[in-house]
């Protein structure tokens, strides 16, 4: 910060002239706040997004976090995506006042998603695996296996969590970064991301001050 702000005044000391010569109407560049006022000329800059900084105190510690961003950066659009799927169906089965028409136009549309994610969901690690059910419950406030009970038979939903639990995953697990230092970093991983404008942001169900989440594992660790 000491550092910009001397080069900043260097970059002012040495503009004299140019400054000299600009007599802008100042007045009608004033935004007027709570009976303040704040200048609109000069340079605009970009708002700057500072996040607290991560240590680790081992290599080990390191390379866990790098293999969760990677991981974290490659499912998190499969997440995005269900839970614009999500909002799409339930448009849709609002306008559908047949239950024969809703269930023709689930298993429509459950035919489509395997189609075109089954594969690329089949290359999904593990742990890749139990990070995307968590996005889910992030994007959409539901548990998969709520999901899948919701919009489709009870018992369906049971198969789907039998079927999971063979490969030591729970379609009931939860996002909780307040609870789960793991879930704490994944989400500390996507505002980073969002700020960088690597991923593009939707807005979750229920949001999470990484400020906050910050000084909670701070004082658990």
């Amino acid at each position: 910060m000491k550092l910009f702000l001397s080069l900043f005044f260097l970059f002012i000391a040495s503009c004299p002239i140019i400054l000299a010569q600009q007599t802008p109407n100042y007045q009608e560049e004033l935004i007027l706040i709570a009976g303040d006022s704040i200048p609109t000329y000069g340079i605009p800059l970009k708002e700057v997004i500072l996040f607290q900084p991560l240590r680790f105190k081992t290599q080990l510690e390191l390379k866990r976090y790098l293999i969760l961003r990677r991981k974290t950066l490659k499912v998190y659009p499969y997440a995005k995506l269900a839970a614009d799927r999500l909002t799409v169906l339930n448009e849709r089965l609002d306008n559908l006042e047949k239950k024969s028409s809703r269930k023709k136009y689930l298993k429509r549309m459950e035919k489509f998603i395997y189609g075109e994610f089954e594969e690329d969901l089949k290359k999904f690690s593990r742990s890749e695996g139990k990070i995307l059910i968590r996005l889910v419950h992030r994007q959409t406030g539901k548990t998969t296996f709520d999901l899948v009970k919701e919009l489709r038979a009870g018992w369906k939903a049971f198969w789907y969590q039998t079927t999971a639990s063979l490969f030591k995953l729970s379609l009931k697990d939860t996002f909780n970064p307040e609870y789960s230092f793991e879930d704490y970093l994944i989400e500390d991983i996507l505002q980073r991301a969002f700020a960088d404008k690597y991923l593009e942001e939707q807005p979750a169900s229920s949001g999470h001050n990484i400020d906050d989440l910050y000084y909670i594992w701070k004082d658990k660790k």
